[in-house]
């Protein structure tokens, strides 16, 4: 009952925030530019938005090898896929992660394993997207100049980088004291495999690499939303706005980040000089884009039924069990 409410709360938050982003633009002019919408466009975002998955998918292979678990990219990629369509029915954009998880666990990596390699590859998504909106601050604050609009992106971006941060070398500077408790061993083991990531050159290259790789796919996929409609906004206006709203989206309050996406973007655009409607567009043609491969994900998932004998080794059943970094 308690997670039934809270579903309905998240939908609530997206049904109504989409409602005052509707309000907020017209939409009889929307639905003309909809009209003459250019659908070679929409399958170039639908290919960038496929070439992610298969970074998605590289970089949680480098990260389950890190953690202990020999994942084979076929079926990282295939977990990925099915958490695709789970990030779109689930609360916020990281609701496939929890399928992940359990698809992880269930194919033997144990428990602690899925954990680990799961929090820490949203960790660095994040962390990288963070690092991203810091890169850009220089012209994205050329773009808004209203200096509560500007206050509030600098305390989003360095607190998205400062807070992951703080975790890590907490972890790392007090892992006595936090492996004395059951709570928080699992925190001290999730940093020392991050710490052995950063450690070495290939694993650290290959997971930010990657990382960036995916943003600025991202990025390509909405720049090809906006030329879809042929919407007066360059591909640097997406650069500089879109990375602050993916970020504000993955805090857990709606369904698939709908809702307080389009208000976000429809903030930036206004602050930043550009027509409201048009960020409203790229933000609803983005989610249709995404939707349609999440559509796609729930196709693999019904019909893969999620096989057994996907890793690359068979872990015993003590390392099934405790799984141990």
């Amino acid at each position: 009952m308690r997670r039934t409410l809270l579903l309905l709360a998240k939908a609530a938050v997206s049904v109504g925030l989409l409602y005052l982003s509707l309000r907020w633009v017209n939409l009889d002019a929307l639905a003309e530019r909809l009209q003459r919408l250019e659908p070679g466009w929409i399958v170039a975002a639908l290919f960038f938005l496929s070439i992610q998955l298969v970074l998605l998918s590289v970089r949680w292979r480098e990260i389950t090898l890190c953690c202990g678990t020999d994942l084979k990219m076929a079926p990282a990629l295939q977990f990925s896929v099915i958490a695709a369509f789970f990030n779109q029915v689930l609360p916020s954009t990281i609701g496939g992660d929890g399928v992940r998880l359990w698809l992880l666990a269930r194919k033997g990596a144990g428990w602690a394993h899925a954990t680990y390699s799961v929090l820490l590859d949203r960790f660095f998504g994040v962390f990288v997207l963070a690092l991203v909106v810091v890169v850009c601050l220089p012209w994205t604050l050329e773009l808004i100049r209203d200096p509560v609009a500007r206050a509030v992106l600098l305390v989003l971006a360095l607190g998205a980088i400062a807070g992951p941060s703080v975790l890590l070398l907490a972890g790392l500077w007090f892992r006595d004291q936090l492996e004395r408790l059951p709570l928080t061993r699992y925190w001290s083991a999730a940093t020392d495999v991050a710490a052995n990531l950063l450690r070495s050159c290939r694993s650290a290259a290959i997971v930010v690499g990657s990382s960036t790789a995916i943003h600025l796919l991202t990025v390509a996929a909405a720049w090809c939303c906006t030329r879809a409609v042929a919407a007066p906004v360059s591909f640097d206006h997406v650069l500089f706005l879109l990375p602050p709203v993916l970020l504000i989206a993955t805090v857990p309050i709606s369904i698939a980040g709908w809702g307080v996406r389009e208000s976000s973007m429809i903030a930036a655009f206004a602050y930043a000089g550009l027509a409201e409607s048009d960020g409203l567009m790229l933000s609803v043609l983005f989610g249709a884009v995404s939707f349609v491969i999440g559509v796609f994900g729930g196709l693999v998932w019904i019909v893969s039924g999620s096989r057994a004998g996907v890793f690359g080794r068979t872990m015993t059943d003590r390392e099934a069990a405790t799984g141990s970094p």
